[in-house]
């Protein structure tokens, strides 16, 4: 398969982003911006939700944000449910390739524009397993496990429905692809994220930011940088930071914002952890992540750990949880993962490897990021590999009868539908 081998009108489309507080798909919609205004011939555009409808025109790149109103408890996140104003915005401008990065609506916006226009190819990333961890974790604590079990299958029923209408779909790794392989869609290739090895540096490091922040000058900075809500569990953050040896002198700093900002504010007054909100400056975030000592991540259902690669690219061990993509980006060497939710096994750590030799092990994670992660790899794959198998599936479905129905690939279930 070879890559594009023309200009192409290409458009991002999710529900999950937020200018302030927003994690992974934030970054990648910047980094794919700067790729393809820079390495490529193509035109990009990208539909956000925001506070108001806005279009900034600036030829190749077009961003555009309809007006959606705030997710309840999330105070930097928004949900569009105004398709009509997406539909009217993919009619005006037409992009042959459109990736979708979200699961809840939007997906299907993009399908019945395709369905108008059958040359179009979808492409979905799918970052999360949302039937088991928006759906069946909240469903469990809402209703029990009998209910929540229920609601997780008719989840995976719409997951399987929607994501067999995409001509490629595409995970942060295997673990993922081999979930939605159980529910019956098979056309998922892998994409690994990057990151800017140049921002991201060990030369970052800034003896006086300790000083500048009030915490102590000895002992260990941790450090954790993302949003600070139920799903990426930082309330564990501090109850691990409480486990540790009084002796071993340690600092925090949680970097992000999120609904548990000023709850976990007040759970850490009297201790030398300091919350500075969400930071939209890379180059201040890697200062803060290379002026630290160790990352510390309390996630369950991490994706692909994005973040943690980063603070990796700063010469930082990590000590989190072995759940999720968390065994992956923490091999043996690079840090210490304990078992889940055992918040004291994870304060051990932290002592194990402040005591053992953090500077080597940062080192080696800092060399196992360079040689793995790039965005310059990224986006290869998804231009050289992934688009293409989206456009030869396009073009597929328009010599076939009955495009409108399905994906040729992989026919719905009969009698399925969705409103």
């Amino acid at each position: 398969m070879t890559a594009i081998d023309q200009r192409r009108f290409l458009c991002d489309l999710t529900q999950s982003y937020a200018p302030v507080g927003g994690g992974g798909v934030g970054t990648y919609l910047r980094e794919k911006r700067d790729y393809v205004l820079a390495r490529s011939d193509h035109r990009l555009l990208q539909i956000v939700p925001g506070a108001a409808d806005r279009v900034i025109d600036n030829g190749r790149h077009i961003w555009v944000e309809i007006a959606a109103d705030q997710v309840r408890g999330s105070p930097h996140y928004r949900f569009i449910t105004r398709t009509a104003a997406v539909r009217a915005v993919l009619e005006r401008y037409q992009p042959q390739i459109i990736e979708s990065q979200c699961p809840w609506v939007l997906p299907w916006t993009a399908i019945n524009y395709r369905r108008a226009h059958p040359g179009t190819a979808l492409v979905a990333g799918y970052h999360t397993d949302f039937p088991n961890t928006h759906v069946y974790r909240v469903g469990a604590a809402l209703f029990g496990d009998p209910v929540a079990r229920g609601l997780r299958q008719l989840a995976a029923g719409y997951a399987r429905v929607t994501y067999r209408e995409f001509d490629r779909i595409y995970t942060l790794g295997h673990d993922m692809r081999a979930v939605l392989h159980r529910y019956g869609v098979r056309h998922v290739d892998v994409v690994g994220l990057g990151v800017d090895a140049h921002i991201f540096s060990p030369a970052r490091r800034d003896p006086g930011l300790r000083a500048e922040l009030g915490l102590p000058a000895t002992g260990p900075l941790l450090v954790y940088a993302g949003r600070l809500d139920n799903e990426k569990r930082a309330d564990r953050l501090i109850a691990m930071f409480r486990a540790l040896p009084p002796a071993l002198g340690a600092s925090m700093i949680l970097i992000g914002e999120g609904k548990l900002r000023a709850a976990l504010m007040q759970a850490a007054q009297g201790l030398p952890v300091v919350l500075p909100g969400y930071c939209a400056d890379r180059v201040a975030l890697a200062r803060m992540l290379a002026s630290a000592d160790i990352y510390v991540s309390a996630m369950a259902d991490e994706t692909f750990g994005l973040s943690v690669l980063e603070a990796q690219a700063c010469g930082l061990p990590v000590v989190g949880f072995a759940s999720g993509a968390m065994v992956h980006r923490v091999l043996p060497g690079l840090g210490e993962l304990v078992p889940l939710d055992d918040v004291a096994a994870m304060a051990r750590a932290v002592a194990k490897v402040w005591t053992g030799d953090p500077a080597a092990a940062g080192a080696r994670a800092r060399a196992h990021v360079i040689a793995q992660f790039s965005w310059d790899h990224t986006f290869a794959t998804l231009f050289g590999e992934i688009y293409p198998r989206a456009l030869a599936s396009a073009r597929r479905r328009e010599q076939r009868a009955g495009w409108f129905r399905r994906n040729p690939d992989q026919p719905l279930l009969s009698g399925s539908r969705v409103g």
